[in-house]
């Protein structure tokens, strides 16, 4: 049996969407039945994310694996039996409720927690997450899911400076359980409004733990701790993973799972170069990864699973072992969680390199809409090939920054 071991405090408008008003009795939707207050955002585009296919498959190592679970399985059985186990918690936000979800996360919810507890909101990011940090203030903890993260800017305000801040502000006397989740990244064919990755906005911010997962042990795990967790979480999906199917061991089924806040995992251990990515981008690295061992490169791969806190000890322990360094994400090159890893390494691990370190990042332009120009925006596994094999001076390719 598994126990959840808590880490330390770490102290555009979508033009697409109507603008949608309501009225004083919004203010009293945490306590009271909500039944006239349902969903007013697009079903279309729910239905339309939901035809997208997964894209991101790749080889998964686990132990005792006893079956197959999608992401999307995962994350609401997560969601389910934390809300069986403490009636405080309840989930809140744009058809999570009669519509199930626009990716069926809540799926099932509703009928089962009832209306109270599983809340559809108008499309007001600012107001149900302002509702949502103020319930925690008193005591609840909320699950605010965003359609996707690129409209929790609306949001932004409350997640930072009323949520991240609050218990610094009152030297320790408020806590904030709360947490922000949906999905984040691209997905496919959605425009430069739906698929920014805001890993690095967030991760830059004290007071918030950000939490990135790959297969479905990992969203089980880190949903569940995220939830049982006294600070504010953000929670950062990927919407193509969402239909992934992985293995998952008998240990991530119980229900008292909960995987370590702030502590990466080595999804495959090498000893020539470290490759460190998150979400999907793990999926990429480890296909990477066997193509590179046929080429007598034995690379190892590190899932994040945690931005902030960010597991260096991990990362700079396996850099000291393979002497080199790849760091992948979909989030613009600037400022990224790359740069963030590359700086760590530099201040704790300089003697041990025996390569400039390599970082493949999303291209620094708004994502492009055209399916051939979308796809040369963000890294795919050849860019993870070639960057692996410039840093194992196995290649001739100038070095470069970006995919």
């Amino acid at each position: 049996m598994s126990h959840c071991i808590a880490s330390p405090l770490q102290t555009p408008v979508a033009g697409d969407r109507k603008i949608v008003t309501f009225g004083s009795n919004m203010l009293g939707i945490v306590r009271q039945s909500v039944n006239g207050a349902r969903s007013l955002s697009s079903q279309g585009f729910g239905d339309y994310m939901m035809r997208l296919r997964p894209v991101a498959s790749a080889m998964r190592r686990y132990s005792s694996a006893t079956k197959e679970m999608t992401v999307r399985d995962a994350l609401n059985s997560a969601l389910d039996e934390e809300m069986a186990a403490d009636p405080n918690v309840f989930v809140m936000g744009e058809e999570v409720g009669e519509y199930q979800g626009a990716y069926k996360i809540t799926k099932g919810l509703l009928d089962k927690y009832g209306p109270e507890r599983v809340l559809d909101t108008p499309i007001t990011e600012a107001g149900f997450a302002g509702i949502g940090v103020g319930a925690a203030y008193h005591g609840l903890r909320p699950v605010i899911e965003f359609m996707t993260f690129n409209f929790s800017m609306q949001a932004i305000d409350h997640v930072i400076n009323s949520a991240a801040k609050s218990n610094y502000m009152s030297a320790g006397q408020i806590n904030v359980p709360i947490v922000f989740r949906g999905p984040n990244g691209p997905a496919a064919g959605v425009g430069a409004q739906h698929s920014q990755c805001y890993g690095a906005w967030y991760g830059s911010v004290p007071g918030l733990k950000v939490l990135v997962p790959y297969s479905s042990e990992d969203a089980r795990g880190l949903l569940k701790a995220a939830i049982r967790d006294p600070d504010p979480v953000v929670f950062l999906e990927n919407e193509l993973l969402y239909g992934e199917s992985f293995p998952v061991s008998a240990e991530a089924l119980d229900s008292s799972f909960c995987l370590p806040i702030g502590k990466a995992k080595i999804e495959r251990e090498g000893k020539d170069v470290t490759i460190t990515a998150f979400s999907k981008m793990v999926g990429y690295a480890l296909k990477a990864a066997e193509i590179l061992e046929k080429d007598g490169i034995n690379a190892e791969v590190i899932n994040l699973r945690s931005i902030r806190p960010l597991d260096r000890a991990t990362i700079n322990a396996s850099v000291r072992k393979t002497n080199r360094l790849v760091t992948v994400e979909e989030g613009f090159p600037q400022h990224g969680i790359g740069a963030e890893i590359c700086a760590s390494v530099v201040e704790d691990s300089f003697g041990y390199l025996d390569a400039p370190v390599e970082r493949i990042a999303g291209a620094d332009v708004p994502t492009p809409y055209a399916a051939n120009l979308e796809r040369m925006a963000f890294p795919q596994i050849e860019d993870i090939v070639r960057a692996a094999k410039r840093a194992c001076y196995r290649s001739a390719v100038p070095l470069a920054a970006t995919a």
